[in-house]
């Protein structure tokens, strides 16, 4: 991960370390606060007690050049770790990626993420891998159907992953459809699990743990339900349970459990969450005592 300032007094256990993306900027339209704010609240989260939980600046690729003119204005002590997401073709890849190394002083370029195609094949992911350089992670969404068979779906997972990149799942979003179910989220985390490179979920897990379903059928993920899952995985214990689990004492105990050696290999699959503020997700971690209160 990049060179983060002091993190305040609390310290942030290897299972949290630099595990919260903020996804702001991936927010609707004409929802998303302008860029000077959105850099100035990463930027106080980064510094903040429990900014060693703080990850990635997710940022599409259309708006790069409005981050680094924010960025040169501040001038932080240490580069933005940012992850660039592919709004406009993988032929803007390129150009970003010479923005970026251009003003390593401001912004350090650690992923770049990409939805896959219907027809994902290695011919596509040949051709990622020509745009993205060694030292920066390919993230590639297989994109998951909204009903049927999944085999397509969970075959491409293990493509991407077979392949080096990093398999993306999308946990949330504006519409009903963007949440998979718990099903879904299992299949995955199980067609995942051989990423050399684990992998990331992007928006979704707003709430340290799931939350009950609401009047529209629909129910958050959350956050530490992901991580017991992929520790439960790891050694093919019971996947859907953690995920469907929504008493955060259960989940908080679990956690306790887990040895540096469980953690860092759970860490090791789940490599990062697109969850927003570190800041908010910390709060109520440290309700369940799962992190120290500063």
């Amino acid at each position: 991960m990049g060179d983060f300032e002091a993190t305040g007094p609390a310290d942030v256990p290897t299972l949290f370390s630099h595990l919260v993306d903020d996804t702001t900027l991936l927010g609707p339209r004409g929802l998303v606060p302008p860029m000077a704010e959105v850099v100035r609240d990463y930027l106080s989260a980064r510094h903040g007690d429990y900014g060693g939980m703080t990850g990635q600046l997710v940022c599409p690729v259309s708006r790069l050049p409005q981050l680094v003119a924010e960025l040169a204005k501040i001038t932080p002590a240490h580069p933005v770790d940012v992850s660039l997401v592919v709004d406009t073709g993988l032929g803007a890849v390129p150009k970003a990626l010479s923005l970026v190394l251009s003003r390593q002083n401001l912004v350090t370029p650690r992923t770049v993420e990409t939805a896959a195609p219907t027809d994902l094949d290695s011919t596509w992911l040949e051709r990622v891998s020509e745009f993205v350089p060694d030292d920066v992670l390919a993230v590639v969404e297989p994109r998951r159907p909204l009903g049927g068979d999944p085999t397509q779906w969970l075959n491409a997972v293990r493509r991407v992953a077979e392949h080096g990149c990093s398999p993306k799942l999308r946990c949330g979003g504006p519409r009903a459809s963007d949440i998979p179910t718990v099903n879904q989220v299992a299949d995955f985390v199980v067609a995942a699990a051989s990423a050399p490179a684990g992998f990331t979920t992007s928006l979704g897990l707003r709430h340290a743990v799931r939350q009950p379903t609401d009047a529209n059928g629909q129910a958050d993920h959350g956050l530490l339900n992901m991580l017991i899952a992929v520790a439960r995985a790891l050694v093919s214990g019971d996947v859907l349970g953690a995920l469907a689990e929504t008493d955060g004492m259960v989940l908080a105990h679990e956690v306790g459990k887990l040895s540096e050696a469980a953690s860092s290999a759970v860490r090791g699959l789940l490599a990062r969450c697109g969850c927003g503020s570190a800041r908010e997700s910390a709060v109520e971690l440290a309700r369940l005592g799962v992190l120290r209160t500063p």
